[in-house]
């Protein structure tokens, strides 16, 4: 788990092939609880597991279905990566709940300078549209950002000089991707309320006459009997006789 606050920019020294996955050494001195054999690392906002380091640099792979995923499989030898250790219980919770687990890719529709600021719009994916609101959280190549604004085609952030300076946004240009991340909570509250009205459709029987005589409501013949004479009047009902409920043998 991550927070989305990036603790510093890695240069990527090598990347090696392999079968359905690729390797890469990023120089960048992690603390040694950081860069331990099996420690979790977001690269550019993908969750990523350590498996060599040195006091200089670290080693990580990815496999064909983050590589198909992400941005990750256009990096190359010079190439510039935020970089997340992951969160220990007890650290602050400076930015929002991230996971690492990319849900797709946003692109830079637009951006403008506002004074030592800038504005950026993102394109996103339609589906992904929905877990996106204004002054929620979006996680945008490892970095935790506010929504400012929101259309049918994506979503604005703005990014304070601090941004720029600490992480590799600034080297944005216009039609550039990103690995994104939506917001834990927003995508979980979605997929409950939905999973739940399903639930409920699908678990809600009919009504029928034939239900309410096996549910013991009805009895067969006077149930039967009432429907048969408010069908034939379709006049005033309310002094209808009501079929008297059963009376069980125990009581």
């Amino acid at each position: 788990m991550f927070t989305g606050l990036v603790r510093g920019v890695g240069t990527v020294e090598r990347v090696i092939p392999g079968a359905q996955r690729r390797t890469f050494v990023i120089r960048y001195a992690l603390s040694e609880g950081d860069r331990s054999l099996g420690a979790s690392v977001a690269i550019s906002g993908v969750c990523l597991t350590v498996v060599a380091s040195t006091a200089g640099d670290f080693t990580v792979e990815a496999a064909f279905e983050t590589l198909a995923v992400t941005t990750l499989g256009e990096l190359r030898p010079g190439s510039r990566v935020n970089l997340e250790p992951a969160l220990r219980l007890g650290d602050a919770l400076g930015g929002h709940l991230v996971s690492g687990h990319v849900d797709g890719l946003a692109r830079v529709r637009s951006r403008v300078a506002r004074g030592d600021a800038v504005e950026m719009w993102f394109d996103v994916p339609g589906e992904l549209a929905r877990y996106i609101a204004v002054k929620g959280s979006v996680c945008v190549d490892g970095v935790s950002l506010t929504v400012n604004a929101v259309d049918p085609r994506g979503f604005a952030v703005g990014l304070i000089p601090h941004t720029l300076a600490a992480t590799t946004l600034a080297d944005l240009k216009v039609g550039d991707a990103l690995n994104l991340e939506v917001d834990l909570l927003a995508r979980y509250v979605a997929r409950l309320l939905g999973a739940g009205a399903e639930a409920g459709r699908a678990a809600a029987p009919a009504v029928t006459r034939e239900a309410l005589v096996r549910a013991g409501y009805l009895d067969a013949a006077a149930g039967y009997a009432a429907a048969a004479d408010v069908n034939a009047d379709s006049g005033d009902r309310s002094e209808a006789p009501c079929p008297e409920a059963p009376v069980s043998k125990n009581s």
